[in-house]
This record gives structure tokens, sequence and C-alpha cells, in this order.
């Protein structure tokens, strides 16, 4: 049976976690701190999706880097495993329906922006659908983990697998899980990318404003460059939990279960890298103070002082002769 090695996943969580999480910050004060860039419609879910990555991140990673550091979880208690399989499982299904829905709302933004023109259409059409998603599934989650109470072990969860709950060990809530909260995700995602780039491309010579085309142009490179990470790391896993809830035998979906879970985790992880290389005004912001600093710690060489020395002395030495 295919595993993870615990030292090899450690080191791995580790780096990732620790770069991840400071991009994180980096990238959510500027979002935050930034007028432009707060005001900005197509920034909003993005702001909401690294927050979700970082209570992941500060949370359930945590909690991974130590049981495989120690070799035992945090607490050995049925209440913490279950808190922390809804954490791993609930926020990382939410940040996929939010970006399911940036993907339709990107078309919105970009070619119907009449629809957002007024403080009630933006409250129903650009507020309220990821608020109705973040209810939905913390309500779900809350009944299928903690309504349901389990006997199942949790030693597969410990070692880099999946704990299944009584209601999803093959029944139709599990199918319904998988379609609604696995499947369709991905596939809007996949579906409403391409044909954003598809409608961009076409619509290129129709947009005869120069700021205009900029900023459709920014709204897809963003989107297009995040959606790259959900597709390779997300997609395994959502094509082996479909074979499998549809009969692929345990004992072969077993290793392909454990790498593809293991492939997830890098969607989370990668989401403020990408994030960062795809916002145009925060590359600008870098580069402004990693120049400003540069400057300011400019080394004067010594025959500029001398020379600058030098000047002086001969402009006093010309005030003193005028004043005799």
């Amino acid at each position: 049976m295919f595993q993870v090695p615990r030292l090899l996943r450690f080191s791995c969580f580790l780096v990732f976690n620790i770069t991840s999480l400071t991009s994180t910050l980096f990238i959510l004060a500027f979002l935050l701190l930034d007028r432009t860039s707060r005001q900005a419609l197509y920034n909003h879910i993005i702001i909401v999706l690294l927050i979700l990555g970082f209570i992941y991140e500060l949370t359930n990673i945590l909690f991974h880097l130590y049981n495989d550091y120690n070799g035992v979880p945090l607490s050995t208690s049925p209440a913490f495993y279950i808190f922390w399989v809804f954490l791993d499982y609930s926020l990382y299904s939410l940040q996929i329906a939010l970006f399911a829905w940036a993907s339709i709302e990107r078309h919105i933004l970009i070619f119907h922006d009449q629809w957002l023109s007024t403080a009630k259409k933006r409250l129903f059409i650009h507020y309220l659908p990821p608020t109705i998603i973040i209810v939905y599934y913390l309500i779900y989650y809350c009944m299928v983990y903690f309504a349901t109470p389990c006997d199942y072990s949790f030693d597969g969860f410990l070692h880099g697998g999946i704990y299944i709950p009584c209601p999803f060990d093959r029944t139709f809530l599990a199918s319904w899980d998988l379609l609604v909260h696995q499947v369709f995700p991905t596939l809007v995602i996949v579906v409403f990318c391409v044909a954003l780039l598809v409608r961009v491309i076409r619509q290129k010579a129709r947009m005869h404003r120069a700021n205009r085309w900029r900023e459709s142009r920014r709204m897809t490179v963003q989107l297009l460059s995040i959606s790259l990470i959900y597709v390779l790391f997300n997609l395994p896993w959502v094509t082996v939990i479909f074979a499998y809830q549809c009969g692929w035998p345990a004992s072969l979906a077993i290793d392909a279960i454990l790498f593809s879970k293991f492939l997830c985790y890098n969607v989370i992880f990668c989401f403020p890298y990408v994030t960062c290389l795809a916002m145009k005004q925060f590359r600008v912001k870098v580069m402004e103070l990693t120049c400003y600093r540069g400057r300011g710690r400019q080394v004067v060489p010594n025959s500029t002082i001398g020379n600058a020395v030098h000047g002086r002395t001969l402009l006093e030495n010309k005030e003193l002769s005028h004043a005799q």
C-alpha cells in the first residue's frame, strides 16, 4: 500500500506552510490596506479565500505537523478527532465551492458590470451568493460530523488517509456530497474559466477603451492562473473519489486515494503564491519597496565624499575673500 513517509510529509508541510502563511499575510495586508484593491469587487472573493486558507493552515496543517513530528496527535479525544476532520474536509470543500462561484462571477464583472451598478444589485449578486455558500457548507458539515457520531477508526486519517463518516459509507448522502460538493464545483471551474478565456479573446476588438481592456485582462489572468492549481491538484482527487464511489474496489483505489489526498493540500499551499504572482499591483508595490530600500542603503563612494568636501572648502574660502 502506498503511503507518504511521515518525515517527508512533515518536511513538505513545514516548508510550504511557513512560506504560504507568510505570503498570505503579505497579500492580505496589501489587499486590505490598499484602498483601490480593497474596493475592487473582483478581489473580495480572493480575500475570503485567503482568510479561509489562513485558518486552514493555522489549524489543520499545524495539527498534521504536530502529529507527524511527535507520532501522536495533539489530543486523542474523539471530540478533537471529529473537530479535526471537520476542519480538514469542510474548509477544503468550502474554498472549492467559493472559487467555483468566483469563476461564474468573473463573467458578470467583465461582461455584465451593469448588473452591479447599484448597492441593491451588489447585495444580491455579489455579496449574497458567497454568504449562502459559506452558511450552507458549515451547517451541512456540522450535521454530518457532529450530529451523526461514529465509531470508525481515525488511524487512516492520522497516516495521511481519509476519514469516512457513517453517512458517507456509500449512501445517497455520499453521492450527494461527491457530486454537489466535489464534481460539480470542479466542472464549473474548468468550464467557466475556459469560457472566460474564449469570451475575452473574442471580445477584445470590441473593447475600444484601453483602460477597460487592461482591467478585463487583469481579472482574466488572475482567475485563470488560480484555476490551474485547482485543476492540477484537485481534479485527481475528484476523479479517484468518483471512481471509488462508482464501485472501484477499495483494494485498488486506496493507493490512488492516499496520493491524490496528499496532492490536495497543494491547492491551499499554492493559492497565495499564485495570487501574488497574478496581481500586477502587488508586484509593483513589492518592487517599489525593494528599490526604495536599495536606494536607502546605497553606499556613497569615497571619491564622491571627497569631491563634496573639497567643493565646500572652496566655496567657504570664496565667501571669506568677498567678506574681506
